[in-house]
């Protein structure tokens, strides 16, 4: 991605050539990496807080956080944003969508698929902090933090 608008800066304004599928490109990449990587984020603990608040607090109190946090915020966004690219989505299918700009990216659809991607991988991850969070409650949180070091595999 970096290379990409590296290259388009390069190209416009010191050869004064420009293409428009580089341009998309970026904006494409740019925006599946947000929408893939938000689950990857979320099970890291990387998703921005009020760390003034949630940081000290106690691992029953941020249980409590991240269970309403889940259920009445991420859950009704994830289900309201699923629902509704659900026809946009399919009629980019039907259509075999391709970029309104001349000379831009085909597959368009593949694009708007990502959305429905994004919508269960994430909510897949809130599921899993929302039963993490109830274990928690429930007193099971005897198990080792999460790691993710190439020795030591990655604990749930």
């Amino acid at each position: 991605m970096v290379l990409d608008v590296f290259a388009v800066v390069v190209l416009r304004y010191l050869f004064d050539v420009g293409w428009v599928w580089m341009q998309e490109l970026y904006v494409w990449s740019h925006a599946t990496v947000f929408m893939l990587g938000a689950g990857y984020t979320l099970m890291h603990d990387g998703h921005v807080r009020i760390d003034l608040i949630y940081r000290s607090a106690s691992k029953r109190y941020k249980a409590i956080v991240d269970i309403v946090g889940s259920v009445f915020l991420a859950g009704p966004v994830l289900i309201l944003t699923f629902n509704n690219s659900e026809r946009l989505i399919l009629r980019s299918w039907e259509n075999m969508e391709k970029s309104a700009e001349a000379g831009g990216l085909p597959g368009v659809f593949l694009l708007k698929t990502v959305i429905a991607v994004f919508c269960v991988l994430f909510g897949l991850q809130f599921l899993a902090l929302t039963l993490r969070s109830i274990e928690t409650l429930l007193g099971y949180d005897d198990k080792p933090e999460f790691t993710d070091s190439d020795d030591e595999g990655v604990l749930l």
